[in-house]
């Protein structure tokens, strides 16, 4: 923090004498906050949630929940409320959250909350005043004597729209730190998200502190003050303890006082007349000449000017010729937006195009006959190398990562509820002892997500995705060097084999690899504390690479073992339904891999026809927990049940679908795609059962066609739904193959479109390095570097409570928009092959 610099105060206060007059106004004018219909305050530009959302118990802290603040359309401010520490993270304990009650008369929103482990209950409320908003914490008992010195009242800002600007404390100025550099102090007990596993605590000591803060005052679209009525502020960097952290200004509750014991007065930079710039949601991509060709345009409900947007052919001397098109139609409201549509189908001339909607230019964008060819090959030329566990990664002169996780697995131990819903029940099923080294799992598979852990219902996704991927379409590309018994992996190199029959080999050794280990299917392979979990970078850093020796001391090498216990535990209680789930993916592989890994296919098939014949003589093995134990029972069995009749045309498999048909037409939604797989190898009869479904499911198909103005399924929980997107292309897909004079083949395009770019919110493509503007920010392994992995493909757009979409380009670390995912990867290969399918037949 500078102290006594007359030279940027007098700066600062020059920056705001120059101001444009209507930024100038923006604190004093207009008719201030009022609490709207959607339960939040608002003023022009302004908008502060109080308790719309909350935590969503995955993780205690998700930066979505307490006060927050959307500001000239984007989202800067979150979680304010009582905490226990300065900068808490991940895993640090967080309010529960009682009930909350909005007053429209008076304007008031009060939220109740408790620690119910101190027995700890207090009451945050919120009032306006004019552009102001008053918070106060109300205590109906004083503070507990455990969490005096601990409480405080917290609100934190996102550091990337803090980067390069200022910041005044009282009468000291100093400016935000693009990179944390701050000054921590030595602590007992070790901050669970500080992302170490041993050794002291270290907490992260305030930047400044003062009565009265400034945020930003040079920039009126960042402009916050917050001042407290008594007691002090602080200013702390979150990101000195992990990456992921916040800007956090920071109250201590006082002790040994009831009632109203803390007040802030905040304001945000209003700005009368302000106006969301227009959103032109399309295909970064492009189009194929044929397809339908729809442009979202997405605007201020408060811009009630009638624009013509238009379509731009550009020349190759850079200058840009008008194409006719017919005019934008309404479609109405949705979320906190209006929206027009645009048609400009009957454009089919191949060339480079933009679309203009007042002063609003998007990128060029391509109408062409080969859009699709490749925009699946980063996913599987890069993303999927990358995602390789067990292998060492090079490209070029880079190396992605080392082989991780050469000393895998140790078995967890049994009542044990671990991290990433995790859970080992009251024995192992295996016939090793916890802690005990189990021999034979670090082979094969891919790492989950943004993470590093196997988690066995992926790979089996994964598995059947590529598997459908190579049956259907033959994508023969060969661009990648696999070298399993050498565990090495050369991108960009051919080598002569199909890279995805390789990836299809890569997973399928990892799902042989636990029934030879332990004899079923797991929940998948973890690491054994936070420490490890957040762990960023190479992977092969992870651990050591050597089996856990306990008769060795922490740190102590010797033959091949190592005394340090950073091996990855392998969680093993029997499911029934990841034992379908893999047997399906095992049968589906032997398929794919037979006459380029004749071993491994006969072995995936024999795996999978025991493992059928073990789960059909007992009782199901029911053990659930989170979204690690497989899906449901009967989705997972008639895969298998689908996949095995696939691979040997036996009856038995047949009867079973036909058996679990009354079961499944329930859940045809869901179990839509394996349903119809079946038909070929059922008798007629099956697909007159299943016509009905289908036919209900088109009609409910058209009513989400209606339903947004982007013609898909927008989810609205805590993990933004590119999947559901994904899933709704390929069902539609697989239906109207089986099906074509019931399914129309729209949503396929519609899907790939909000894919690369016709969602709320904003035009980029959420698939990286595909698309002329894509993600490049996301939640990969790389993502404390603020960088990307080209055809990752990340959840998408997330809808805040009641109506926000939102996707960050500028920070990488909200896992429910951000996060890559190798499922949605695999589907996305699928569908953009689906769609080059479809426009073949045309």
């Amino acid at each position: 923090m500078s102290k006594g610099n007359g030279m940027l105060i007098a700066l600062l206060a020059g920056t705001a004498a120059i101001l444009s007059p209507s930024s100038a106004q923006a604190q004093t004018s207009g008719a201030g906050l009022s609490l709207g219909e959607a339960g939040y305050y608002e003023s022009p530009g302004v908008n502060w949630l109080v308790f719309s959302n909350w935590y969503d118990g995955l993780f205690a802290d998700s930066k979505i929940s307490g006060v927050e603040l959307i500001q000239r359309g984007a989202r800067t401010a979150t979680n304010g409320d009582v905490r226990l520490s300065a900068t808490p993270g991940q895993w640090d304990p967080i309010g529960r959250l009682v009930d909350r009650k909005a007053d429209a008369r008076t304007g008031v929103v009060e939220a109740r909350l408790e620690y119910p482990e101190h027995d700890f209950r207090y009451t945050i409320r919120a009032e306006p005043r004019g552009n102001q908003l008053r918070i106060s914490i109300e205590l109906p008992q004083a503070l507990p004597a455990a969490l005096q010195g601990k409480a405080g009242f917290n609100l934190e800002f996102l550091p990337s729209a803090y980067f390069r600007k200022s910041y005044m404390a009282d009468d000291q100025a100093g400016t935000f730190p693009l990179y944390p550099a701050g000054t921590m102090m030595l602590t007992s007990e070790r901050n669970a998200a500080s992302g170490r596993s041993e050794g002291p605590g270290a907490e992260p000591l305030p930047l400044a502190t003062g009565k009265a803060f400034v945020l930003a005052p040079e920039d009126p679209s960042r402009r916050v003050s917050v001042r407290t009525s008594d007691g002090s502020i602080q200013l702390f960097d979150g990101r000195n303890q992990a990456q992921n952290g916040w800007f956090v200004l920071r109250s201590l509750l006082p002790s040994g006082r009831t009632g109203r014991v803390l007040e802030w007065t905040v304001e945000a930079s209003s700005a009368p007349g302000w106006l969301r710039p227009p959103v032109i949601g399309h295909s970064q991509l492009g189009y194929a000449p044929s397809e339908t060709k729809i442009a979202t345009i997405e605007l201020d409900r408060n811009d009630r000017r009638r624009l013509a947007p238009r379509l731009l052919r550009l020349t190759s001397d850079g200058s840009t010729v008008p194409v006719s098109t017919g005019p934008a139609k309404p479609w109405g409201d949705y979320l906190r937006y209006r929206y027009l549509s645009f048609d400009f189908s009957k454009v089919r001339e191949p060339g480079l195009y933009q679309l203009q909607y007042g002063e609003t230019r998007t990128a060029p964008f391509r109408i062409g006959g080969t859009i699709y060819d490749d925009a699946w090959h980063p996913t599987l030329d890069v993303y999927f190398p990358v995602a390789m566990d067990h292998m060492f990664v090079n490209e070029a002169y880079r190396v992605w990562h080392g082989e991780p996780h050469k000393d895998d697995a140790r078995q967890a131990p049994v009542n044990h509820e671990h991290i990433d819903l995790y859970r080992q029940g009251p024995t192992t099923d295996t016939r090793f002892a916890p802690g005990e080294h189990i021999p034979g799992l670090n082979v094969g598979g891919w790492l989950d997500a943004g993470d590093f852990d196997i988690r066995t219902q992926t790979q089996y996704a994964v598995i059947r995705s590529m598997v459908e991927s190579w049956e259907r379409f033959r994508p023969a590309r060969d661009t990648t060097a696999i070298d399993q018994a050498r565990r090495k992996v050369e991108m960009h190199v051919p080598d002569g084999a199909p890279d995805l029959l390789q990836q299809i080999r890569h997973g399928t050794l990892q799902l042989v690899a636990q029934y030879d280990a332990v004899g079923h299917a797991i929940h998948g392979i973890v690491e054994p504390d936070v420490g490890q979990y957040t762990h960023l970078g190479d992977a092969s850093t992870k651990t050591d690479g050597l089996i856990y020796d306990p008769r060795l001391k922490p740190g102590e090498e010797k033959n091949g073992r190592s005394g340090t216990p950073d091996d990855r535990w392998a969680f093993t209680s029997r499911a029934s339904a990841l034992n379908y789930g893999s047997a399906a993916a095992l049968a589906a592989a032997s398929r794919a891999l037979k006459g380029f890994d004749d071993t491994l296919a006969s072995r995936a098939l024999a795996l999978a026809e025991q493992v059928w014949k073990e789960e059909s003589g007992h009782p199901p093995h029911t053990f659930r927990h989170g979204n690690t134990t497989g899906g449901p029972l009967e989705a997972e069995e008639l895969a298998a049940a689908v996949e095995l009749l696939a691979a040997t045309r036996k009856p038995v498999y047949a009867e079973r679908v036909e058996a679990l048909w009354p079961t499944i037409s329930k859940t045809f939604t869901r179990d839509a795609t394996t349903a119809v797989a079946a038909i070929p190898f059922m008798p007629s009869s099956y697909r007159a059962a299943i016509e009905p479904a289908v036919r209900a499911w088109a009609a409910e198909s058209d009513k989400i066609a209606k339903a947004n103005p982007y013609g898909v399924p927008i989810t609205t929980t805590g993990w933004a739904g590119g999947g559901t997107v994904l899933d709704y292309g390929l069902a539609t897909y697989a239906l109207h193959k089986a099906f074509p004079d019931i399914v129309r083949p729209d949503a396929v395009f519609r899907a790939l479109a909000f894919i690369h770019g016709n969602h709320p919110g904003s035009d980029v493509s959420f698939v990286s390095g595909v698309g002329t503007q894509s993600k490049e920010v996301a939640y990969g392994n790389n993502r404390a570097d603020f960088s990307f992995i080209a055809g990752g493909v990340v959840p998408g757009v997330l809808i805040l409570k009641p109506d926000f979409p939102e996707n960050k380009e500028d920070w990488p670390f909200l896992w429910g928009e951000n996060e890559y995912v190798v499922t949605e990867g695999a589907a996305y290969i699928q569908l953009v092959n689906a769609a080059r399918d479809l426009l073949q037949g045309r």
